[in-house]
């Protein structure tokens, strides 16, 4: 199922939850909705689930108006980060409830409906779990039990709300490996609501990144991370270094040093700032006559395959991240408080915008 969203508006009371939200959610693939809280994501995702009406605006599912369309007539499927289950219900009875509460010439068969929830805990692959209580089950169990509940009606759209916002990181980890392959097997249009970038990256077709109630950009994560349409969405998507100053000719200088301004050649003495990403750092011993900003090693933190390096800047005194492998880091042999030199392999460069 394809859906729109067209000049959404919400209010709460002076609080503008989404300003003039227009988007296209491709059909049949996963689209995270991405932001810090109380950006609008999950408001939007109850407007298209019918929980929450809009002040103004239209909500198309296959082309057609659903703005005034009961929550039931949407054929949606919600999964919330708190699961939701009925405590007093067995695994089995959850899953069933939805098919159960159908009108009756809807209604499958007692056969159907046991054939039917058996082959969707066998797809979360808790097929021996069907007899128990929630209360039995670990938090990332009863997520797949939630999810299972709301696939039981064949929705049209799944819409999932946080939905491993409650776990901790390892079993999250594991669920939103589980949950794109499963989407890979059903191909249902889904939303994901997260706050979590790396879970965005990870899981998602399509990244949506919002910021007080508007959408800053849309793209795959790919796209979105290598080329941020924003400061705020660079700033978003991972750990960035800036480093402001004025562009002038196609360069930028930042304190005592010049580094080159790609696609700013036309600027002529423009406050501006250069985002680096700490992976983007490159490091080397300092030289007289070396290029680059001279800085001075504050602090290593390495565990694993990497070295996360804390620098300060000889001319402003700002801090520098930089991320290097363990197997650089054994060749550089540094030292506290080593005077160093670095430079930028990558930079994207916001201007400042003229009142």
């Amino acid at each position: 199922m394809s859906i729109e969203v067209r000049n959404i508006h919400k209010r709460f009371g002076n609080f503008v939850a989404l300003n003039d939200v227009s988007l296209k959610f491709p059909d049949g693939k996963l689209t995270a909705l991405l932001g810090p809280s109380g950006c609008g994501k999950t408001t939007l995702l109850r407007i298209v689930a019918g929980l929450e009406a809009p002040d103004s605006g239209q909500i198309l599912l296959d082309n057609e108006s659903a703005t005034d369309r009961h929550v039931r007539e949407r054929q949606v499927g919600f999964v919330f980060q708190h699961y939701a289950l009925f405590k007093h219900m067995s695994v089995f009875e959850n899953i069933a409830f939805g098919l159960r509460v159908k009108p009756r010439k809807d209604r499958p068969s007692e056969e159907q409906i046991r054939a039917k929830v058996m082959r969707l805990l066998e797809l979360v692959q808790l097929d021996w779990l069907a007899d128990r209580k929630p209360s039995a089950l670990s938090g990332g169990q009863r997520q797949r039990i939630a999810l299972a509940r709301a696939l039981a009606v064949e929705p049209r759209v799944l819409l999932l709300d946080e939905p491993f916002g409650a776990l901790d990181a390892q079993v999250r980890k594991e669920l939103r490996r589980w949950l794109r392959r499963l989407h890979d097997e059903l191909n249902v249009t889904s939303i994901f609501v997260t706050h979590d970038q790396e879970e965005a990256l990870e899981v998602a077709d399509e990244i949506v990144v919002m910021n007080h109630g508007k959408v800053e950009q849309t793209g795959s994560p790919a796209a979105v991370y290598d080329h941020p349409a924003s400061p705020f969405v660079y700033g978003f998507l991972g750990n960035v270094n800036l480093f402001h100053g004025r562009v002038h000719n196609g360069l930028i200088e930042t304190g005592d040093t010049v580094f080159e301004a790609p696609g700013h050649q036309d600027a002529q003495d423009t406050k501006g700032t250069a985002y680096v990403r700490p992976h983007d750092i490159e490091i080397e011993r300092y030289t007289a006559g070396a290029k680059g900003l001279v800085v001075s090693l504050q602090r290593v933190h390495a565990i694993g395959p990497l070295a996360q390096l804390e620098l300060k800047r000889n001319d402003t005194n700002e801090l520098i991240e930089a991320v290097i492998s363990q197997e650089r880091l054994s060749q550089l042999q540094l030292k506290d408080n080593e005077t160093l030199v670095v430079r930028p392999r990558q930079v994207h460069i916001f201007l400042e915008q003229a009142a």
